[in-house]
């Protein structure tokens, strides 16, 4: 088991984009199961769009022949066995991750602690309440809440720091072989999707197999 330098356990570390559904689902769950095992989270931005179609020159899963139709329904499934009511479906069409991604980094490098409250008011008003957080006017909504100003972080979601920060992100996850959302690593073992939560658990229940 890997301990942090003060001798607690090395944190779990979450990787999501916003418009993955599984990243949603996942993002509700994470953070009671590394309760359990006295863990805490790192949440990591990266983009479907790099990994899966320009890295690994894949479609979308909806895209894809014969899969696409599974996943509406295993999402489907997911969503009525976990009582989930959302105003987005899957199937409709996505919003451009990025500007809701630069927002993520600059609160993390701004607001350092903040950032797992930002991602979860993210996915909400995206996938729950099925807002277009591409758009200024929904990040911005987003700033009370979480006692920030609102002009600031539009602001810091075009700064080029949030760019930049955005594309190491990024550049980062690729290099760890990060290729979906979700993505977990637990003492450096990588699970990926929402449907290997459970072995999640159980690898930190067992401290590993």
């Amino acid at each position: 088991m890997a301990t942090a330098p003060d001798g607690a356990k090395a944190p779990i570390d979450f990787y999501f984009d916003f418009i993955s559904g599984y990243g949603y689902v996942a993002s509700l769950r994470i953070e009671a199961i590394a309760a359990r095992h006295g863990r805490a989270v790192r949440w990591h931005c990266m983009l479907l769009g790099v990994a899966v179609m320009k890295v690994m020159g894949l479609k979308p899963l909806l895209e894809t022949p014969m899969k696409g139709d599974y996943v509406l329904r295993d999402f489907a499934r997911y969503q009525r066995r976990h009582g989930l009511e959302m105003a987005r479906k899957v199937s409709d069409p996505m919003m451009d991750p990025r500007p809701a991604g630069r927002a993520f980094c600059w609160i993390k490098r701004q607001h350092p602690g903040l950032e797992a409250a930002f991602a979860h008011a993210v996915f909400d008003r995206y996938w729950r309440l099925g807002k277009d957080l591409s758009r200024h006017d929904e990040l911005a909504a987003l700033a009370a809440p979480l006692g920030l100003d609102e002009a600031e972080l539009i602001a810091g979601t075009e700064s080029d720091d949030a760019r930049t920060d955005l594309r190491e992100a990024v550049s980062a996850s690729l290099e760890r072989g990060v290729f979906g959302s979700p993505f977990v690593f637990v003492d450096g073992e990588p699970f990926w999707g929402s449907d290997r939560l459970e072995q999640v658990d159980d690898w930190l229940a067992r401290g590993g197999w």
